[in-house]
């Protein structure tokens, strides 16, 4: 990683966290509190929520993303009472076993992420960029932003990386004039929203090219149908699949990696990082 694209990235300093953008790759724990999950893992409850928040955090993850909406492909789509009443239990019993724990809140309905901050929520994670009222309520809350690449269609007329780049440039410019610092605003490239297997692998290819925008960024690529493609694994065995991208994410400069293997994926990160960023755990010896 060049060492001055690191340091235009800042740092974003959250609870007692400190993210320093290029130095190490962060580990997010996904946290589905819905029963309709692609990848099987949806928890349903504020207490099965908070249980598996818990277990991210124990086993080292950096910062927890829950949601209460599914985004798999075909997913019936909630009202804002129905997944405010099933996220707000969530946040706030997280919140109350876990007072420093960085939450990140996965909704794209500005009311949702307003009364999910004011429980307990960090970081406003949305899959479908920031229209006028979520960039308006992240601006309120004084949160970071996730902002993500999404595509009702996959139909690109010219380049997959080179339309992404651009929609990403363009919302971090927009978050920016509007007043919310570089470094609070994080880019993912959306890989299997909007997005066939080769436009996904393309952009597997291109994390460079994201990373390089000057902006902290985010990759999900956990189970995806795609490494399914590849593999030939259902998506309980997706493991060793999502690793090999997790790995070329953090070799490439990719920020956060967001994952439910938390304790797998952090030694992923960790050895790449070591090799391809400098980085050494705590109490390191060359010895």
């Amino acid at each position: 990683m060049n060492e001055q694209l690191a340091r235009s990235r800042g740092e974003l300093a959250l609870r007692e966290a400190r993210f320093v953008w290029g130095a190490r790759t962060y580990v997010m724990g996904i946290v589905n509190a819905s029963p309709d999950s692609f990848s099987g893992d949806g928890v349903r409850g504020a207490a099965g929520a908070a249980t598996r928040a818990l277990e991210h955090l124990e086993a080292g993850a950096d910062l927890v993303d829950i949601g209460a909406e599914s985004t798999r492909p075909g997913h019936v789509p909630l009202d804002a009472a129905t997944e405010a009443e099933r996220l707000l239990p969530a946040v706030r019993l997280i919140r109350a076993r876990a007072p420093q724990a960085v939450l990140s809140i996965d909704s794209f309905k500005a009311e949702v992420f307003r009364t999910a901050h004011a429980a307990g929520g960090d970081i406003l994670n949305s899959v479908w960029g920031l229209d006028a009222a979520l960039l308006s309520a992240a601006l309120e809350c004084d949160a970071p932003v996730i902002v993500m690449h999404n595509k009702r269609v996959a139909i690109y007329e010219h380049s997959v990386v080179d339309e992404v780049l651009a929609y990403l440039e363009a919302q971090a410019a927009r978050a920016v004039s509007a007043g919310i610092p570089p470094e609070r605003v994080i880019l993912d490239p959306g890989i299997g929203f909007g997005k066939t297997p080769e436009h996904n692998l393309a952009l597997l290819g291109a994390l460079d090219r994201i990373a390089a925008l000057g902006f902290p960024t985010l990759l999900g690529t956990s189970r995806k149908s795609t490494i399914g493609k590849l593999t030939g694994r259902d998506v309980a065995q997706r493991a060793f699949g999502t690793a090999a991208t997790v790995a070329l994410a953090a070799a490439a400069g990719i920020d956060i990696v967001r994952v439910p293997d938390v304790a797998e994926m952090r030694d992923v990160v960790h050895v790449t990082d070591a090799i391809a960023r400098g980085w050494r755990p705590t109490g390191w010896r060359d010895e």
